[in-house]
């Protein structure tokens, strides 16, 4: 039988999932990477109509469902303006600074549907021009996209195909260490993503027969919002959001557990949930931390304030320098994996 977790798979995942540019609202192709990868494997799926995707396992209980739910839109921006210089100003897509994507590789998805690369870049880098290149605020009158064409002025750019509106997505830069870490941009949250598709393919190869019909959300609009606020089913009494550990100052979370969080800025999450999931790590010497998170919100939280009656909880693998360069090592994937698959096997709360 084949070992699971199996790390390395899951990490092959990851780096692929990375790799394919999905800033929230531009998730089409990713989506269909995720669509492929079930349909190969039989699971029933379906799109709604603001572009995510739900796949589900039947279970004994039919009256009473779950639901799991990660989310494969990243952070991004948008071209905002299309600078006289030849230069692009940007909108930022999603919760993140500046500073954190300042030099940093960038594709623009055209909408004729061709990608021109350049880099994000201040308006005053040259420290041999500017005296306030390293004191310069960073933002969006400041910070642009260098072009990597033979552009000169506004014209130029838009004799590309680039006009305002275009997507940008940010080069993922992905690696992996000997000492099994895992460094990219955007394992919030395609590490989650690939954990519930890992999952979904044990379930199958062990032939596991659920206890409850269980439906997997991959959704796409999480970072601006509203990724898992909807296609919940009546049924549905349990919604688990698998998103990323917060980890800084103060924060219980590392790189190396399952983080269960039990409060973030949108409230407490379902007592009785948290404490089901604690119950399954302790019995199943699963490496865990309980956490709050001060600044966050989840696809969870989400479908609480649309107003869904549910119990809803959030886990997920320790990411530390969240929404910048992210990292996180293969025990906490290791373990995110294991709560998931006792928790799907267990009674509800």
């Amino acid at each position: 039988m084949t070992t699971y977790p199996n790390t390395e798979e899951t990490i092959q995942l990851i780096q692929e999932l990375v790799s394919i540019p999905s800033p929230s609202g531009y998730t089409d192709n990713v989506i269909q990477f995720v669509e492929d990868y079930l349909t190969k494997r039989d699971v029933d799926t379906y799109r709604n109509r603001k572009g995510g995707l739900i796949a589900t396992l039947p279970g004994q209980d039919t009256t009473r469902h779950r639901m799991l739910t990660a989310h494969v839109d990243t952070l991004g921006a948008m071209v905002k303006e299309v600078k006289g210089n030849g230069r692009l100003k940007i909108a930022l897509i999603g919760g993140f600074k500046f500073n954190s994507i300042e030099g940093e590789y960038c594709r623009i998805h055209t909408a004729g549907g061709h990608d021109i690369t350049g880099t994000i870049l201040m308006h005053q880098t040259s420290v041999h021009v500017y005296k306030d290149a390293g004191t310069a605020e960073r933002n969006e009158d400041n910070m642009e996209i260098r072009v990597d064409a033979r552009v000169e002025n506004a014209d130029d750019v838009r004799a590309l195909g680039i006009e305002v509106g275009d997507f940008v997505s940010f080069d993922p830069r992905v690696e992996t260490t000997d000492s099994g870490f895992i460094k990219s941009r955007h394992l919030d949250d395609k590490a989650s993503v690939a954990i519930l598709l890992q999952l979904i393919k044990r379930v199958q190869e062990e032939n596991i027969t659920l206890p409850y019909t269980t439906h997997f959300l991959i959704s796409n609009n999480e970072e601006i919002g509203y990724g898992g606020n909807s296609n919940i089913t009546p049924e549905t009494v349990e919604y688990l959001a698998v998103d990323m550990g917060a980890m800084g100052d103060g924060q219980a979370t590392d790189e190396y557990t399952v983080s269960i969080c039990v409060k973030d800025a949108s409230g407490p999450y379902h007592l009785g949930l948290r404490n089901h999931l604690v119950e399954l790590a302790r019995k199943n010497n699963i490496g865990y931390q309980l956490d709050i998170y001060p600044y966050y919100g989840s696809d969870a939280s989400a479908a609480i304030r649309a107003g869904h009656d549910i119990v809803h909880g959030l886990v997920g693998p320790g990411i530390d320098s969240s929404h910048a360069f992210e990292r996180t090592h293969e025990a906490s994937l290791t373990n995110t994996e294991h709560l998931l698959y006792h928790y799907i096997q267990s009674e509800m709360v």
